[in-house]
């Protein structure tokens, strides 16, 4: 069946608004975060710490990764990612654009596509909207991204449009060849459009409008938290999102922290990623609803009260502060574990309190008080 969305509730207040995903691997209530498993795994974590205890109802594959490694030969021969890693909810696979644009020094972009060098191996590759499409049929998610160029921040005005040109002309190849094949698992796979344009007024009008125009059965913004201002974010969001249709799921692409979250869902988006809770545990940062804690600091060496009384993961009741910091300065396997854990359970319920807050009609005093809080160091 086609990826259907059905709009529940507007915040009086805001733009913000509840709605509910349907695919065919299950149904994603919004808004919603989306865990990054770039490799097919979502790091320091096991899919069922990810279902039984985070309550992930979706996941992010990357193209790029997946296939230099493990490669499309086996991911067919598996019968595509969901069997490959054992993950039988949502998935979604960015294109690769992203990742190809971090790679400047071993990319060259043309309007055919971008050979680029492995970083694995350094071994040479093509990616065209149309191999990019087909490696996302064999992937198998549930939503495929549009493949595009992200022009870098800042840039010139000439490169953005340039650049925005070719990304809509990949567009149209993209929807060409999923138009022309078939899902290779017997389930729908929904290509989301991606809106571009830098930070320029004119030209992210001039993406959103013919995102817009294409019908896709959901719609997403790229190209931003890149290294512009947030206030220079929050404006392209907001100007994109009242051209992009309100009846379809509008996805916000690598963002962010706690506040960048609650203000984006503020301007009308449903959809998020990014991998800073799972790399920023892994370094030790935590966020809790009380602040952000560096879990190396030596305040908490003798803490011996809970992780985070206010989180609702098991982890955040049963450690104390003092132990996860002892794990962390000893560089323990677990304190990983333990970090991607609060950090995944605090992002998701960060993420379905707002959605309670939008169905009560009380979301922006919430979000308003929250964002005071979130950015608070401990």
């Amino acid at each position: 069946m086609p990826l259907t969305f059905e709009l529940q509730k507007n915040d009086p207040q805001s733009n913000a608004r509840a709605g509910l995903i349907n695919t065919d691997h299950g149904q994603i209530h919004t808004p919603i975060f989306m865990p990054v498993g770039t490799a097919g795994t979502v790091k320091a974590i096991t899919q069922q710490d990810l279902k039984n205890d985070v309550n992930a109802e979706i996941i992010l594959g990357n193209t790029y990764h997946l296939y230099l490694r493990p490669g499309t030969d086996i991911l067919q021969n598996a019968g595509g990612l969901h069997k490959f890693n054992g993950w039988d909810r949502p998935i979604l696979t960015d294109s690769g654009g992203y990742q190809v644009y971090s790679l400047s020094a071993n990319r060259k972009i043309n309007p055919e596509g971008v050979k680029f060098k492995s970083h694995i191996d350094g071994s040479a590759h093509l990616f065209t909207p149309e191999n990019v499409m087909d490696i996302q049929r064999i992937i198998g998610a549930d939503i495929i991204m549009a493949f595009d160029e992200c022009p870098p921040y800042p840039c010139e005005r000439d490169y953005a449009s340039k650049s925005l040109k070719i990304t809509h002309q990949w567009l149209d190849r993209c929807f060409s060849r999923i138009q022309s094949t078939e899902p290779l698992y017997g389930h729908h796979q929904a290509l989301f459009p991606i809106v571009q344009g830098s930070v320029f007024h004119d030209l992210r009008k001039e993406s959103a409008e013919f995102v817009a125009s294409k019908g896709a059965e959901g719609n997403a913004i790229g190209g931003l938290s890149v290294g512009e201002p947030h206030e220079m974010m929050y404006e392209m969001t907001s100007l994109v999102c009242d051209i992009l249709p309100k009846d379809k799921p509008r996805y916000l692409m690598g963002v962010g922290t706690p506040v960048n979250i609650l203000e984006s869902i503020a301007l009308g988006v449903d959809m998020f990623d990014c991998v800073m809770p799972t790399r920023n545990a892994r370094n030790g940062q935590l966020f809790t609803w009380n602040g952000i804690m560096n879990m190396r600091n030596k305040k908490w060496e003798n803490d011996f009260s809970p992780l985070d009384p206010d989180g609702e993961s098991f982890v955040d009741t049963f450690y104390s502060k003092a132990y996860v910091r002892h794990l962390f300065v000893a560089e323990e396997i677990l304190a990983l574990q333990i970090g991607t854990l609060h950090n995944l359970n605090f992002y998701l319920r960060l993420v379905r309190k707002a959605r309670e807050k939008i169905l009560e009609g009380t979301f922006t005093g919430w979000k308003n008080e929250m964002v005071k809080k979130l950015s608070t160091r401990l």
